[in-house]
C-alpha cells in the first residue's frame, strides 16, 4: 500500500521533478483504488549520530535555537551582568587606553566566516571610496587580483584607517569608528601593534555596536540561531567540537594491577609486538635510574606526585628530550598514527567523559550566557517534555518580546504536546537518539509526522504493537 502510494504521488508529479527521486517499482498487485496518500512509520533504529538529539529530532532544537536569537537577554559569560549595546563613544574611550605610540589598523568586517569567490568585493570596496582591504588576515590594495577558493570560508575586512594612539586623534578615531561601524553592520576589528615589534605581536580586538561587556571587556557577536547550534562551529564548544565528551586516556585502565612493580604495571609498555607500545619499558627503566627509584616497588606505594609524573611527564630529559609522559605519550599516539591497529590497541585505555570546558552541554559559553528567565538554551533542553511544556506555557514576557516570539512558541508548544500524546513525556530534550529503544524511536516519529496535521493520510506503521501501547495505537 505504501509502495503503491508513493508510486502515485510520485508519478503525479512533473517529468522534471521526477527526475530528481529514484523510480519507485510497480507493487506486485493486480489493483489498488481510491488510495490516499501514505506515510510510512518503519520500526527501525533510530540515527547512531551522536549528535542527533530528542530534540533535534522532533525540530524543537531549531524553534528554541530562533527563541533564543530572538529574544534572549545576553550577560557576560565572566562577570555575569546583563550586557549592553556599545556606542560608537564607548568603542572610542576603549580604544583611547592603549598604550600611546601603540600602531592600530581600524577594520570593518564585510564577510564573516561564509564560502565563495566574491570577485565583485574589490569593485565595490573601491567605489564606496576605500583603498585597501585584508582577506583572512592578508592584505591588498584594491586594484590587485584576489582569487579565493569557493569551497573554503573566508573573512573579508574593508581598512577604514591607520592610527597611532595619542590625545590630538580622538575626533579622527571617532569619525574612522562610526564608518567602520556603518560599513561592518555594527561590527568593527581593531587589530593593535606596539611599536615596531614582530607581525605575531598583532593583537585583535572585535567591538561590536550590538552587545558588549564594558568592565571585562568582552564582545558577543551579533546573536543569531547558529549561535546555539552544536553543529556549527559558531555555537559549538571548541573542546569537545560539539559532541559534550571527549575520549581521553584513563590512567586506571592503564594499570590493571597496582600491585606489580611500577616498572611492569602499565599495560601498554607490555603489549605491541610492532614497537609503537614496547618503547615505554625501556623509558620506565630510565626513568627509574634518573629518579633513583627501585625499579620493583610496586605501583600503588608511590607517591602521588611520582604518579602524576609518571602519567603526565617532567621537564627532566631522557636521551636528550623532556619526558612527556605516558598519557601524553598515547594520546599523541592515537592522534598522528594512521594504523588502526594502533588506535584499537589504544582506545582499550580510553574512556568517555564529559567535556571539561562546557560540562556536556555541547555549547560556547558565550552561547550558554545568553538567557530566557535565568535559564540558558542547554538547561532548557535539559528538562523532561513535560517540564519544558509547563516552562514554555507559563513564561512570562514583556509585550515586545511577547509579539516577536508568539509564533515561535506555538509551534514548541505544539511539537511538545504531540510528544505528551504518543507517551514520551518522561524523556529530556537532550537525551541521544542513539540511547532511546526501538518503541520510543518510533513514537517520535510518530509525533513528528501526525505533528505535520496532514488530514485524509494514510499511515502505514510496521509492527505498531512494539512499543506502543494500545491507546497509542488508538
Amino acid at each position: 500500500i505504501y509502495a503503491e502510494g508513493q508510486r502515485r504521488y510520485v508519478e503525479s508529479l512533473s517529468a522534471y521533478a521526477r527526475q530528481f527521486l529514484e523510480q519507485l517499482q510497480k507493487p506486485n498487485v493486480d489493483y489498488i483504488g481510491g488510495l490516499s496518500p501514505t506515510i510510512s512509520i518503519e520500526q527501525k533504529t533510530t540515527s547512531r549520530n551522536p549528535r542527533s538529539t530528542v530534540a533535534t529530532q522532533t525540530e524543537i532544537n531549531d524553534y528554541l535555537r530562533l527563541l533564543f536569537a530572538r529574544i534572549g537577554t545576553p550577560y557576560c559569560p565572566q562577570c555575569g551582568k546583563k550586557i549592553e549595546r556599545q556606542s560608537a563613544e564607548e568603542i572610542v574611550s576603549q580604544i583611547l587606553k592603549y598604550t600611546e605610540g601603540t600602531q592600530i589598523l581600524i577594520l570593518a568586517p564585510i564577510i564573516r566566516g561564509r564560502k565563495g569567490e566574491y570577485r565583485h568585493i574589490p569593485n565595490q570596496i573601491s567605489k564606496a571610496g576605500f583603498a585597501r582591504f585584508r582577506v583572512d588576515g592578508r592584505i591588498y590594495d584594491v586594484n590587485e587580483a584576489v582569487k579565493l577558493d569557493k569551497y573554503k570560508i573566508h573573512h573579508i575586512e574593508v581598512i577604514v584607517d591607520r592610527l597611532t594612539i595619542k590625545p590630538s586623534i580622538k575626533k579622527r578615531l571617532t569619525d574612522s569608528i562610526e564608518t567602520a561601524l556603518h560599513t561592518g553592520n555594527g561590527i568593527v576589528i581593531i587589530t593593535e601593534q606596539e611599536g615596531d615589534k614582530a607581525s605575531s605581536d598583532i593583537r585583535e580586538h572585535l567591538f561590536s555596536e550590538h552587545y558588549a561587556c564594558i568592565d571585562c571587556g568582552i564582545n558577543i557577536l551579533e546573536i543569531e540561531p547558529r549561535t546555539f547550534s552544536f553543529n556549527s562551529p559558531y555555537g559549538a564548544c571548541p573542546g569537545c567540537n560539539g559532541l559534550g565528551t571527549k575520549m581521553e586516556i584513563d590512567p586506571e585502565l592503564l594499570v590493571p594491577d597496582p600491585t606489580k612493580p611500577w616498572v611492569n604495571a602499565i599495560a601498554p609498555a607490555k603489549r605491541g609486538r610492532r614497537g609503537y607500545l614496547m618503547y615505554y619499558r625501556a623509558v620506565m627503566r630510565e626513568l627509574a635510574k634518573l629518579m633513583d627509584l627501585d625499579p620493583y616497588q610496586p605501583f600503588n606505594s608511590l607517591t602521588k606526585k611520582l604518579t602524576k609524573l609518571i602519567f603526565y611527564g617532567s621537564e627532566d630529559l631522557i636521551w636528550g628530550k623532556p619526558y612527556e609522559g605516558v598519557v601524553n605519550y598515547l594520546e599523541r599516539m592515537f592522534k598522528e598514527t594512521d594504523s588502526d591497529w594502533l588506535k584499537d590497541e589504544i582506545s582499550q585505555y580510553m574512556s568517555i567523559s564529559p567535556c571539561a570546558d562546557c560540562n556536556g552541554s555541547r555549547l560556547k559559553k558565550e552561547s550558554l550566557s545568553i538567557k530566557i528567565t535565568d535559564l540558558n538554551i542547554a538547561q532548557i533542553t535539559s528538562l523532561s517534555i513535560e517540564e519544558a511544556k509547563k516552562f514554555f506555557t507559563d513564561l512570562k514576557l514583556s509585550k515586545d518580546k511577547k509579539s516577536i516570539s508568539d509564533q515561535i512558541l506555538k509551534e514548541i508548544i505544539r511539537r511538545l504536546d504531540f510528544c505528551v500524546n504518543v507517551g514520551l513525556e518522561y524523556l529530556t530534550l537532550d537525551r541521544k537518539s542513539s540511547t532511546l529503544s526501538g518503541g520510543e524511536a518510533e513514537r517520535i516519529r510518530l509525533a513528528t509526522q501526525v505533528g505535520s496535521g496532514l488530514v485524509g493520510v494514510i499511515y502505514i506503521l510496521d509492527e505498531p504493537s512494539i512499543g506502543l501501547h494500545q491507546k497509542d495505537n488508538e
